[in-house]
């Protein structure tokens, strides 16, 4: 294999080249995604893998490189990963974020490690051994590597679900990125909860801070805060079921804006929260409730929204379902414990739910603290390299589901 790393000439190669990809700065605000093609058209090129670039919006490139199977009439498997990252606070950072430094105990420091650069040289880390046991994969396999997952996806995979080029993927089934389990267990997820962004407009009655004065702006911020948070709390407390928290719709305040001075009452006060909703919950009825909240709070209170997902598709866990059964089957083949929740955040799995395809997030790291977003995010390189293997497992027996009845 092909490397340009200055590390420790007895490290694993995978290791090696997982570190060299976490060392590119593909980070917000600006992300070099020049340096993540150049690594991919690398990549391809040692994988002999035809890569198409696909340019969604300036500067926002979707790679895709294709092992095409022996029968590519058969809807084919999706390998998704994204290429960018969050920012850092330095200085909370045991070491350069984005060094890739590893410890005496093997883990890798760097943001990304777990958010999830990881997947994506697993990915390309089984298709290599894969293809060198000269194995060939019956349904057709696309390893994509998409831009801006973490800003909301609408200049990457959001807009390309919507696009010819997608489409003519043929994708019958989709993985992507899952969360680190701290167990033995490794978490699967098969739906997500739907993130709703609001701001609150509360006009009142101005004056001076000096005076009494009813229907001012802040009675009617707090009434609807007040509302809505104490409502969830509640909801929370009547319980003695155990939930996860994909399970549950969490709200915070996020934002609060309004005022000019200290002894001026505002005319207008707005607040902004941050809602997650299961799919279990049904949203009109939700939205309604929003509506009453805004009534209630006071006159000529208004919400808009910054984002709205109303797509509550979820995939089938049921053993008769066949890419379920691969899936799952191969991960029993190596004493794996599955276990299976709502994903409480947002990947780019739900647009690809949206338009029919069923999709999984699933990133192989158990007995592993949850720390993406976090400061001194790692993943240990034992951890690491026993997901390379259980993909090299779970790829063949996706690609090997047998024709579907629609294909036929």
């Amino acid at each position: 294999m092909t490397t340009t790393s200055s590390f420790p000439e007895d490290e694993d190669p995978s290791v090696s080249l997982f570190r060299d990809y976490l060392r590119l700065r593909t980070v917000h605000p600006e992300p070099d995604y020049d340096a993540a093609l150049r690594f991919l058209d690398r990549i391809a090129e040692e994988l002999e893998l035809p890569l198409k670039k696909i340019e969604v919006f300036p500067g926002r490139v979707i790679s895709i490189m294709t092992w095409e199977g022996t029968n590519p009439t058969l809807k084919s498997i999706l390998l998704n990963s994204h290429t960018d990252v969050v920012p850092v606070y330095q200085e909370h950072w045991k070491y350069d974020a984005f060094s890739a430094f590893k410890d005496a105990e093997g883990n890798i420091y760097a943001r990304g490690s777990q958010d999830m650069k990881c997947v994506t040289i697993q990915y390309i880390q089984a298709v290599r051994r894969l293809k060198a046991r000269g194995w060939k994969p019956t349904r057709t396999l696309h390893l994509m590597f998409v831009p801006d997952e973490e800003v909301g996806g609408y200049k990457g995979m959001e807009t390309f679900v919507k696009q010819p080029e997608f489409h003519k993927l043929n994708i019958g089934f989709a993985l992507d990125e899952g969360l680190a389990n701290p167990t033995d267990a490794f978490t699967v997820f098969y739906g997500e909860r739907n993130p709703w962004w609001i701001t609150v407009h509360c006009p009142g009655s101005p004056g001076h801070g000096s005076r009494f004065v009813e229907n001012t702006a802040a009675e009617k911020l707090l009434h609807f805060g007040l509302f809505c948070i104490i409502t969830f709390s509640l909801l929370r407390l009547n319980t003695s079921e155990c939930f996860t928290l994909g399970d549950v719709t969490t709200v915070n305040m996020t934002m609060v804006k309004g005022g000019v001075a200290y002894n001026v009452i505002p005319a207008e006060m707005d607040v902004s929260f941050d809602l997650r909703i299961p799919p279990t919950v049904n949203l009109q009825e939700f939205e309604r409730q929003i509506k009453q909240w805004c009534k209630e709070a006071g006159e000529d209170v208004t919400y808009d929204f910054a984002q709205k997902h109303m797509n509550q598709n979820i995939t089938s866990t049921d053993e008769s379902d066949p890419w379920w059964n691969a899936f799952s089957a191969s991960c029993k083949e190596m004493n794996m414990t599955l276990k299976k929740e709502i994903f409480p955040a947002a990947t780019d799995s739900r647009f690809i739910r949206a338009v029919g395809i069923p999709a999984i997030g699933f990133s192989p790291m158990n007995r592993t603290p949850i720390l993406l977003h976090d400061h001194n995010e790692y993943l240990n390189e034992q951890v690491f390299l026993k997901g390379i293997s259980v993909y090299e497992r779970i790829i063949p027996a996706l690609a090997s589901v047998a024709a579907l009845p629609n294909e036929a």
